[in-house]
C-alpha cells in the first residue's frame, strides 16, 4: 500500500494487544513500528499466555520513546506487593515510561486459571489499587496479616508511577474517579465513554480530587485492504468477546441496547471457527470498533476524538506481520485532501 502524507493524530494514538497475541517476535515488530511512526505508547494484556510485564521489559530495552503500559493485570492473579515491586522495576528500566495498568479481570480466569473465587471483584480491585498506591508511593503495606508488622518496597521508583483501572460498569467507572490517573474502557460505544466522563467528574469532585482521570478508550481495529475482509476481523472480535470472555461484556453491551445486534450476530455465528459479521450487526460493529478499509482508516479513528484523551488502537489477533504493520501505518496516515 503506498503511504501518504502523514501528519501528527490529533489525540494521543497507541497500541494494544490482546491475550490472544502471543507471537513475541509480531509484539516487538509492531512496537518497533509504532514508535518509529510517532506513537504514543503500546500496552500488553495478560491472561493465560506471555507474562506481560516481561514482554513490557523487553519492549524497554530496544525502545526509548514510547510509552508502556499492562493494558491489563488482573488483581487475582498477584498480591499487591507483587504487582507494586514489578511496576516499580518497570518504572525503572523504561527511564519512567510506565503506567500501571490494572482490572478486575474475569471470572472464567481468576477462578480456572488461578484458582480463585471471583468474589466481590470491585472491593479486590479497589483493596489492591490502595495497597499498591500505598508501596509504590514508599509507604508499608495498608493492610498486612493479623498481628504482622506491616513492610514496604526496599526500593520504591524514584518516578511516580500512574495508575490506570479498567472498567465497564458504573461502580469500577467510579472507582476509577476516585483512585486513578487514566480509565481505560474497552469494546464500549462512544456514547457510554460520554457517559463514564460524567461518572469520572462526579467520583473525582466527591472525592475531592483535584484532577478527572484521563479517558484512555481502548478499542478492538478491524481495519483491513477492503470491505469483506475488514467484516471478517469486526466478526472475530465480537463473537470472541460475546462468548470466550465471560459474561460481562455482552451483558453490558446489551444494557447499551445492542441485544438484537448480539442475537444477529450468534445466530449467524453458529460455527465461532467462522464467525459472519450480518449487516444486522452492523452497527454494533461500527459503534464499538474502528471498522472500515484502510483508504478510510483515519477518518475512522478520527470519530473517536470527541470521546478519548487517548486512544488505544488494539490490533487484531491471529493478523500476518505485514498487515499489522500497515495497518499502524493506515492509522496515522491522512489521504491528501483530508
Amino acid at each position: 500500500m503506498p503511504v501518504a502524507e502523514s501528519s501528527a493524530p490529533d489525540i494521543r494514538i497507541g497500541i494494544g494487544f490482546t491475550p490472544f497475541e502471543d507471537r513475541l517476535d509480531v509484539i516487538e515488530r509492531v512496537t518497533q513500528h509504532a514508535e518509529t511512526r510517532g506513537l504514543a505508547f503500546v500496552s500488553v494484556a495478560e491472561a493465560m499466555s506471555l507474562a506481560a510485564p516481561l514482554v513490557l521489559a523487553r519492549l524497554a530495552a530496544f525502545t526509548s520513546q514510547i510509552g508502556l503500559t499492562t493494558g491489563v493485570l488482573s488483581v487475582w492473579g498477584r498480591t499487591p506487593a507483587t504487582v507494586a515491586m514489578t511496576a516499580a522495576e518497570l518504572q525503572r528500566q523504561s527511564h519512567g515510561r510506565f503506567v500501571l495498568g490494572l482490572g478486575a479481570g474475569t471470572a472464567p480466569i481468576a477462578e480456572g486459571f488461578h484458582g480463585t473465587r471471583w468474589e466481590s471483584p470491585l472491593a479486590r480491585l479497589r483493596s489492591t489499587c490502595l495497597a499498591v498506591t500505598a508501596l509504590l508511593r514508599g509507604e508499608r503495606l495498608p493492610d498486612p496479616a493479623s498481628q504482622a508488622r506491616p513492610l514496604g518496597l526496599a526500593k520504591p521508583p524514584d518516578t511516580r508511577v500512574p495508575l490506570a483501572l479498567a472498567g465497564i460498569t458504573d461502580p469500577s467507572i467510579r472507582l476509577a474517579g476516585e483512585l486513578a490517573d487514566q480509565w481505560l474502557p474497552f469494546l464500549l460505544p462512544p456514547s457510554a465513554l460520554d457517559r463514564g466522563r460524567e461518572l469520572l467528574s462526579g467520583s473525582a469532585a466527591e472525592h475531592e480530587r483535584s484532577t478527572v482521570p484521563a479517558v484512555t478508550a481502548a478499542v478492538p481495529v478491524a481495519i483491513a485492504e477492503n470491505e469483506a475482509t475488514a467484516s471478517t476481523v469486526a466478526a472475530r472480535w465480537l463473537v470472541t468477546y460475546c462468548t470466550r470472555m465471560g459474561p460481562v461484556y455482552p451483558r453490558v453491551l446489551r444494557e447499551h441496547g445492542y441485544g438484537s445486534e448480539i442475537d444477529a450476530l450468534l445466530e449467524a455465528s453458529s460455527d465461532p471457527r467462522h464467525p459472519v459479521l450480518p449487516a444486522a450487526a452492523e452497527r454494533l460493529a461500527r459503534d464499538v470498533l474502528v471498522f472500515g478499509t484502510h483508504d478510510d482508516a483515519h477518518e475512522v479513528v478520527g470519530r473517536w476524538q470527541r470521546h478519548a484523551d487517548q486512544l488505544a488502537l488494539v490490533v487484531p489477533f491471529a493478523t500476518e506481520l505485514d498487515d499489522l504493520l500497515a495497518l499502524v501505518d493506515a492509522a496515522v496516515t491522512r489521504r491528501p485532501g483530508v
